[in-house]
């Protein structure tokens, strides 16, 4: 009778309890070789594009290979189903698209990830010398801790634009026989006040500069004199290689990141180490699961698209970012071209906002609800909300869409579970997802969690990163 009774309560436990594995446990081979494999693109991925506009240039080029004709290039008006598609915004965010069979007006499948991420960016009137040092004046760029850009090796990436409009890219610190930057730090041994400061004050933002140089022109004159001798020999090898002056500074944008690759992490080499996680490790399956899906004999049943916008990590802004109205234009043209109908193809659309998700942490768990937070190598992470301060600045998935996905995911064998940014009253953060939901469309936060977010150096899982991918694809499919 114990026995009987045993067995009645883990059959109970089965159906009513949701129990999540490791994704490692139980995979075969293949998929093995699979992990590994987009494991590999995605950080050749990483080291070839740490900026946005690096990210668009990579993506351009991936998707032209694929058949994905850009449109402003494109001679016929009428977009026919199967035709494959994409718009480049000024350089830094990029949409594209498979045209379905049914109408747009019906709604799209929408995958949206940001290819931005937290740097430090150079001021415009950057270069200054002080006690025979030159250095680069920053302002930092999204959510970060500062004292984490301390004593690392940087890389400087971005383009200087001349009058004329001629664009010149600059990038130093990434190959091996490059030279590096770095910001440096104040030495143990003097460092008693600082390491009493609050840890948001012992590196201050004003603090953040880059150090570049410290040898002096060569001084023709006799005596010396002249001031600022190393500030002129950083100009002029700059204005050697790359024809700039000080005044090209104003216009420029330059940003300062990691230098170092993405590595493998752990002796079993299971996850990934870069910078960048956030949020490529998400955009790069989602472009992967367009092309996948564009790779088909047959169009698919709805338009699907794939947007990967700028200016996430400071709140979707500018001409670039999610609140332009670049994702309305493009869905606009899917539609072709009438805006009430737009409103029509707004409302029966469904979004993915692929963004990761701050994963489970034992050295600081007093921040998470590890009842509904995400776990390294347990499948993509699903967050109804996310925002700050009683869910201020979500989107909040209605009950229906997130039935619906999750049932996607259930039909296709793939793992999923629950999301939420920490403890209620610890802290917090936004997507995009508050954006597409404001146009009226379905949306829900979904993607790869992530150690240490917004940090030089984050962490995540190849199999989280290996069923983020499937379960897009799904989506698109399916949804």
């Amino acid at each position: 009778m114990a026995k009987e009774t045993k067995e009645k309560k883990e059959k109970l436990s089965d159906k009513l309890f949701y129990k999540l594995k490791n994704c490692w446990e139980g995979i075969d081979k293949k998929t093995e070789k699979d992990v590994e494999e987009l494991a590999s693109s995605y950080k050749q991925f990483l080291n070839m594009a740490k900026t946005e506009r690096e990210c668009v240039d990579v993506i351009s080029a991936l998707l032209e290979k694929n058949g994905f004709v850009n449109i402003d290039t494109l001679k016929q008006k009428t977009l026919k189903p199967g035709m494959k598609i994409y718009q480049n915004i000024r350089g830094k965010s990029i949409l594209a698209a498979i045209v379905g069979k049914k109408s747009a007006i019906e709604g799209c499948n929408i995958l949206g990830a940001h290819i931005d991420s937290p740097r430090l960016d150079l001021k415009q009137n950057p270069l200054y010398e002080d006690s025979d040092l030159a250095l680069f004046d920053t302002h930092y760029y999204g959510g970060i801790k500062k004292y984490q850009w301390t004593t690392i090796p940087l890389s400087m990436h971005g383009v200087f634009v001349n009058k004329d409009g001629k664009k010149t890219a600059i990038r130093i610190g990434d190959d091996p026989d490059d030279p590096v930057f770095t910001i440096t730090d104040l030495l143990i041994h003097l460092a008693k006040e600082q390491m009493e400061k609050k840890a948001s004050l012992v590196v201050e933002g004003e603090d953040l500069d880059v150090l570049v140089g410290s040898r002096p022109y060569p001084d023709s004159s006799a005596n010396g004199s002249e001031k600022e001798k190393v500030k002129l020999a950083i100009l002029d090898l700059l204005n050697k290689k790359y024809g700039i002056t000080e005044k090209d500074f104003a216009s420029a944008e330059i940003e300062f990141v990691p230098a170092f690759k993405a590595s493998d992490v752990g002796l079993d080499r299971s996850m990934i180490g870069s910078y960048g996680h956030d949020d490529r490790c998400c955009a790069w399956p989602a472009l992967l699961a367009l092309i996948t899906h564009g790779n088909e004999k047959t169009a698919p049943a709805k338009s699907l698209v794939c947007y990967l916008s700028d200016k996430e990590e400071i709140g979707s802004a500018g001409n670039t970012g999610a609140r332009a109205l670049h994702f309305e234009n493009f869905l606009n043209l899917l539609c072709g071209g009438d805006f009430a109908d737009l409103r029509k193809c707004f409302l029966n659309s469904s979004m993915l906002s692929a963004d990761v998700d701050a994963a489970f942490d034992p050295a600081y768990a007093s921040v998470f609800d590890k009842k509904n937070g995400s776990f390294l190598g347990k499948g993509i992470s699903l967050s109804k909300y996310t925002g700050s301060g009683g869910k201020y600045g979500a989107s909040d998935a209605n009950a229906e869409f997130c039935a619906k996905v999750q049932a996607i995911f259930d039909r296709n064998n793939l793992q999923w579970q629950f999301g939420e940014l920490g403890k209620v009253d610890k802290g917090g953060g936004g997507t995009i997802a508050l954006y597409a939901a404001h146009l009226g469309m379905d949306v829900l936060d979904c993607g790869v969690p992530v150690l240490s977010m917004h940090s030089p150096f984050e962490v995540i899982s190849k199999i989280d990163l290996y069923t983020t991918y499937k379960a897009y694809i799904a989506f698109l499919r399916e949804a």
